[in-house]
């Protein structure tokens, strides 16, 4: 797997939008937090485009920048500015050969789903689920802060991934296994399916997050991928936060429970309450790299190679 370089303090950070937009006042927040971090900021042109009320941009526009980004050699790591919508148009328009050549991390999460899994398929390239500027660092705690430069800085060989303190990762199916780590956001894969980009999790710890579904949307997404092989062919599977997620409906199952009933049928070592995603605090998960999930002790490791 392609790996781009630990950043350093002085690092240039691309910033682009591959999905929706953003307004001015949270561009210059999120601007401000990277430089606070000690980067320097390039901005892309798509970071002060508004398409439609949601999209940054014409697809061609968006994909030409993120390539663009890629090839520029004075460009250390690309952040992405935000999620919501947008960022599976610009999939058939990216230029994998160039990435696979020019590797750099690229972080991001929620609909930048569709780009970790086609550049971890298509380029070879590990990436990084984390915070985002203008939807996530802008108001990110300490924690969070820590988490995601733990990550991205990092040049050794890997190290451990930690819940924020009083939150336990809990066993919902006991076991070891060891994997690449994959996934993201359990609408965008399952919205990959079927396509040239849908998900491989042969070999694979599966990862998955959502948030503001419903129980039985839930369910028929979990189902989808159940009936698809996903959760037969993966290794392990860790369940991040699924905020929002909960029916009010006494009579309904609740998330968990759906976990049960479609999930630990298949017997793969699985953890629950990966505090990732649509949560604050949240962990950064390095996406594309070895993994190592305990299930029954509540312990994620990752290697470096």
């Amino acid at each position: 797997m392609n790996k781009g370089k630990a950043l350093k303090k002085g690092a240039k950070i691309g910033l682009t939008a591959p999905a929706g937009p953003t307004d001015e006042d949270k561009l210059n927040k999120g601007i401000t937090i990277l430089r606070k971090l000690g980067f320097y900021v390039e901005i892309g042109l798509t970071c002060y485009q508004n398409e439609g009320g949601y999209l940054a941009g014409s697809a061609n526009l968006r994909a030409n920048e993120l390539n663009q980004m890629f090839a520029n050699p004075d460009i250390d790591a690309i952040f992405c500015l935000r999620g919501g919508y947008g960022a599976m148009q610009i999939l058939p328009f990216l230029n994998f050969e160039l990435i696979a050549a020019q590797p750099k991390m690229l972080i991001g999460y929620s609909d930048i789903t569709a780009l970790h899994i086609a550049l971890q398929q298509k380029s070879a390239l590990a990436t990084i689920h984390g915070p985002m500027p203008a939807s996530d660092l802008i108001s990110a705690s300490d924690f969070t802060l820590q988490a995601l430069l733990s990550v991205i800085t990092n040049a050794h060989l890997g190290g451990r991934i930690e819940n924020p303190p009083g939150k336990i990762m809990e066993c919902l199916v006991p076991g070891n296994a060891e994997g690449i780590l994959t996934g993201g956001n359990l609408a965008l894969i399952t919205s990959l399916l079927g396509t040239p980009f849908e998900i491989n999790t042969k070999g694979k710890i599966l990862f998955l997050e959502e948030i503001g579904e419903e129980p039985y949307r839930i369910d028929r997404m979990l189902t989808q991928l159940a009936l698809a092989g996903k959760f037969a062919d993966a290794e392990g599977i860790l369940l991040g936060s699924w905020t929002g997620c909960q029916s009010s409906d006494p009579k309904s199952f609740q998330v968990r429970d759906l976990f049960r009933r479609i999930i630990a049928p298949f017997g793969k070592p699985t953890l629950m309450n990966i505090r990732a995603g649509h949560c604050e605090p949240t962990v950064t998960l390095p996406f594309g790299i070895p993994a190592i999930l305990q299930a029954e002790e509540g312990k994620l490791f990752y290697f470096n190679p």
